[in-house]
């Protein structure tokens, strides 16, 4: 597995990991029933390949997640990354709320080195901007972590551009995490792609094959189990899927020529975007991993990287990435 720095070496920030990540999120929920024991297998097939970024976050699950990765870590603690997030809460209800007090971070931080059964976090993220809570504020705390040792690196998810510089101004950011793919590509035209390289962040998508869209095995809505969250994805909703389908089509037209799949299409194609790129895509079965780590293998040419600009533009997927858009880029 190749590697790549997330960070700038020169603020102390830098940050060697794999090529590609292991999103873990899936393992605990959100996209149905999960088995404990193919998830931990998945999580190991990943190290034993030379992967090293493992992705979770204490409201996956809610906390199960940070503790299965923690399980599956606890014999090679000093081959992985561990990172993590702060400031989503969840409630007995179901219910969600973003929270950036430092108090919060403070004491979420202890707990989540609790459940993953690690002395230090090697990259810590700020989950979600809490807009009744300066960045400053959040961040002075998170800043307070690294000085205790308590965390090596930190990032931050879903922020906007002026809010990234003003996280940076307090601590030097390591990585940036944000949707991206070729099925969301909102971040290299709304400031937050060029920010992030003016700065020196690395960037690392989540769902960078679209929520699964992009393998060409999700075509019906129907099909999802019943607590599967992208029941709700507007872009899989009956008067829009159809339009996506076949841009998922496109690209699987496109993978043909390369003996490739459209999932390995897609991961090469953000590694393609730059060096400071580590696409952390999702999975808990061993067979899906083995196709996508296969990915680092895959080489787009020019002129099909020009092909794929064109078949799939800025804009090009129907619907919102969520149904609910107020929590994002603030």
């Amino acid at each position: 597995m190749p590697s790549r720095t997330l960070g700038d070496p020169a603020s102390g920030s830098a940050l060697r990991v794999s090529a590609l990540g292991l999103g873990c999120m899936g393992m605990s929920e959100f996209y149905g029933p999960s088995n404990e024991r193919e998830s931990l297998a998945t999580i190991a097939a990943f190290c034993d390949a030379g992967g090293t970024l493992l992705d979770t976050a204490d409201m996956y699950g809610p906390f199960t997640n940070e503790q299965l990765v923690g399980r599956a870590v606890a014999q090679r603690r000093e081959q992985v990354v561990v990172a993590t997030k702060v400031g989503i809460r969840r409630r007995p209800d179901g219910s969600r709320s973003v929270d950036g007090r430092p108090e919060h971070v403070r004491a979420a931080c202890e707990a989540s080195l609790r459940r993953l059964g690690v002395e230090h976090v090697d990259l810590y993220y700020q989950h979600r901007v809490d807009p009744d809570v300066p960045v400053e504020e959040t961040w002075g705390a998170l800043a307070d972590l690294v000085r205790a040792g308590h965390v090596r690196h930190l990032g931050i998810s879903e922020a906007a551009p002026e809010t990234l510089r003003r996280a940076h101004a307090v601590h030097p950011v390591t990585a940036v995490q944000t949707e991206w793919s070729l099925w969301s590509r909102d971040v290299e035209v709304d400031g937050v792609l060029a920010t992030a390289r003016e700065l020196g962040v690395g960037v690392v998508p989540y769902s960078p094959l679209g929520r699964g869209f992009l393998s060409g095995a999700l075509r019906d809505r129907a099909a999802l189990a019943s607590d599967d969250f992208r029941r709700s994805d507007p872009r899989l909703q009956d008067g829009r899927l159809p339009s996506n389908l076949r841009l998922v089509e496109q690209v699987q037209a496109l993978a043909a020529e390369l003996d490739a799949t459209a999932a390995q299409v897609a991961l090469a194609w953000l590694l393609a975007q730059g060096p400071d790129v580590v696409p952390i895509p999702g999975t808990r079965r061993a067979g899906r991993l083995a196709e996508n780590l296969a990915a680092v293998d895959v080489v787009l040419g020019t002129d099909l990287l020009a092909r794929l600009d064109r078949t799939l533009p800025v804009g090009a997927d129907v619907g919102d990435r969520y149904a609910d858009m107020s929590p994002l880029r603030r």
